[in-house]
């Protein structure tokens, strides 16, 4: 074991102010660096060894408990229908930092959703389908101060994966919000979250992003859920549903260079590498 996880045990084992709701973010850190430094440590096996891993998963099971109380009061917060003050002054407690690297915001959120496993296996993609990845949580809250989203809008996000935009949009505005996704064993788990945080705004369709009735949306968002010949045809239907009404685009990802060069778009701030993309019709 190196002196690195002693000290850093000794640590979090001696700072009781470290147990406070108000460090909620420390922990979350410190716990990153613990499952760092023991992987560091490899499978050192003396007595010493040993008993430095039983300590430290002595204090993770602890402050594990404590993170759990933290998210049990959001998600009565979000169920109750208040301002869900806890969890945005988090997703609001450190600086954005553009790129697809994730955060303490994501381990809280994650928290927060609880998401349940799917009741079955992912299906395999269909040709031009992109992989699945959630949207960074900084990313979410940035491009919702950005869009201005609010009470008359309807976010809808094409190819919504487990529902982490839709859901935390759901919980910080009254937009109403919609997830479309392929998958169904997606769709039903993040409809699964919704009722039980008592979401009535939000809700989750199985449905291929092409055929999809995207007739309510305001603001539409994509994390390069697909490429190609697909991608275009969704393109095509988001312009003419932008030749009936003012619509924004929100683009993450590599589709953005593709949503870029369209000529009835124009991004309404400069494009920033790692950084969500908002475009309007021009």
């Amino acid at each position: 074991m190196s002196f690195t996880l002693k000290t850093l045990i000794e640590t979090m084992e001696k700072n009781p102010a470290l147990a406070g709701a108000d460090r909620l973010r420390q922990r979350l850190d410190m716990l990153d660096e613990l499952d760092a430094c023991l992987m560091r440590a490899g499978d050192a096996s003396g007595p010493a060894d040993v008993a430095l891993r039983h300590r430290a998963e002595a204090i993770r099971t602890q402050w594990e408990a404590l993170n759990a109380a933290c998210y049990d009061f959001m998600r009565d917060e979000i169920r109750q229908g208040v301002a869900p003050s806890g969890l945005l002054r988090w997703m609001k407690d450190a600086a954005f930092e553009p790129g697809d690297a994730y955060d303490f915001r994501d381990e809280l959120l994650s928290g927060v959703l609880a998401f349940d496993e799917p009741d079955a296996g992912i299906a395999e993609l269909p040709s031009e389908m992109v992989f699945y990845q959630p949207t960074p949580a900084r990313h979410i809250v940035d491009m919702i101060e950005r869009t201005g989203l609010g009470d008359g809008d309807v976010l809808v996000d094409l190819g919504s994966g487990l529902g982490h935009v839709p859901l935390l949009a759901a919980i910080c505005t009254g937009a109403r919000c919609i997830g479309i996704e392929l998958e169904q064993a997606y769709v039903q788990a993040a409809q699964r979250c919704a009722q039980t945080l008592h979401l009535g705004r939000v809700r989750f369709v199985q449905q291929d992003a092409r055929v999809a009735d995207v007739s309510e949306g305001t603001v539409f968002y994509l994390y390069t859920p697909f490429v190609g010949s697909v991608l275009s045809t969704v393109l095509d239907t988001l312009r003419q549903e932008a030749s009936a009404r003012d619509i924004r685009i929100c683009t993450f990802g590599p589709c953005t260079a593709t949503v870029a060069k369209q000529s009835w778009l124009k991004a309404v701030d400069p494009l920033k590498p790692g950084r969500i993309a908002v475009f309007r019709a021009s």
